[in-house]
């Protein structure tokens, strides 16, 4: 019986492999990553083709600047940030990134610890790609990838203030689609443990 042997035994012997440029370090990688960095790239790309193609861009990005790569840090992590900055060109590229609405427009206040609660995951990413891509986007780099709102700014080429209207437009945008989607047939049960949860996250 043929006994599979994998390339690499630890990660610092695949990173180095990317560095020396080899081939099956490649395909390690995008075996290892290719899934979690498609869900990153679906959060912005709502559709899935174009988040394919942002994906693969980005992979290759990676492999161009391996040299980069400070052993210091998670090579998951960085490779992630590679993903998103790619999702941004993306979104610049084709032009469906744009300021939504500016902060002095904002009149309902949004209650902010509600994205903490364990909701659905995959409700809550449906109700996050029905967002416009401004909205998505600022909600997802605050919200899922913990950027600063100063970041956030410097990133998109746009004001802190508007970076902090965007997010709390879509979270208040989210907050009456979730209350919606709690009123379906069914939902009695999993609001309740929606409720009980947003609870135990405000003591």
């Amino acid at each position: 019986m043929l006994r599979l042997i994998p390339f690499f035994t630890t990660e610092s012997q695949m990173i180095a492999a990317l560095k020396r440029g080899e081939s099956r370090a490649h395909k390690v990688v995008y075996e290892r990553f290719a899934g979690k960095m498609l869900a990153v790239c679906v959060r912005y790309c709502a559709n899935r083709a174009d988040a394919e193609e942002v994906m693969l861009d980005g992979f290759m990005r990676v492999f161009e600047k391996i040299n980069q790569f400070r052993e210091d840090g998670s090579f998951e992590g960085w490779v992630r940030r590679i993903m998103v900055t790619e999702s941004l060109m993306f979104l610049r590229r084709t032009k469906q990134l744009r300021q939504e609405v500016p902060i002095e427009d904002i009149t309902v206040e949004p209650d902010y610890e509600w994205a903490d609660a364990a909701v659905n995951e995959n409700d809550l990413l449906r109700l996050v790609n029905q967002l416009s891509e401004g909205y998505r986007t600022v909600f997802n780099l605050y919200a899922v990838e913990g950027y600063s709102h100063a970041e956030i700014a410097e990133m998109l080429g746009i004001s802190e203030g508007t970076s902090k209207s965007q997010l709390s437009r879509a979270r208040t945008l989210l907050q009456m689609s979730l209350k919606k989607l709690e009123q379906e047939p069914g939902r009695r049960n999993q609001s309740e443990h929606y409720e009980k949860t947003y609870r135990k996250t405000s003591d």
